[in-house]
């Protein structure tokens, strides 16, 4: 089946499409920290390896270039910067959610493809924020949106670990 928009009408209402502020993921998950009054949280903070690099056992070197370069820098959606734990909330589609995900029958390939390469940065996301001593949790829109009391728990439970 055809799309049912011109190619310029498409690429506008894909412009539309933003990665912050969306209501079903993030807004809901601040309404839920409200609630449960969970604070200490800030939105969109960039977490860096402050200009250094860590070496595979686990040393922090200087790179060869001879200035510190930061190896890994990431804006996860909610950040506890005390506790060292950041919050990812992932949306159904573009993560490839396994109970919601849906694929376009349109262009198969590069959905696939673009969802693939979202799950890699997300595995490879949790893994270097891990060696830098961060918990993280990741959240699927879907748990969001049926019970954010069990997600406000999850996170409740992460945060009275580590105070």
């Amino acid at each position: 089946m055809p799309d049912v928009f011109t190619k310029a009408k498409r690429s506008l209402v894909m412009s539309r499409i933003r990665s912050r502020g969306n209501k079903d993921t993030e807004l809901a998950l601040i309404r839920v920290f409200r609630a449960e009054g969970i604070t200490g949280w800030r939105r969109h903070q960039r977490i860096r390896c402050n200009g250094q690099r860590l070496t595979s056992n686990g040393e922090r070197s200087k790179l060869s270039v001879g200035r510190w370069k930061s190896s890994l820098s990431v804006r996860p959606d909610f950040v506890f910067p005390r506790l060292k734990l950041a919050v990812f909330v992932d949306g159904c589609f573009w993560h490839g959610c396994p109970k919601h995900g849906t694929r376009p029958k349109q262009n198969r390939k590069f959905w696939d493809a673009k969802i693939a390469r979202n799950r890699d940065r997300d595995r490879s996301v949790n893994r270097e924020l891990r060696k830098l001593g961060w918990r993280v949790v990741r959240i699927w829109e879907h748990d969001l949106a049926k019970c954010g009391d069990r997600c406000s728990r999850r996170i409740q439970a992460v945060l009275s670990a580590s105070a």
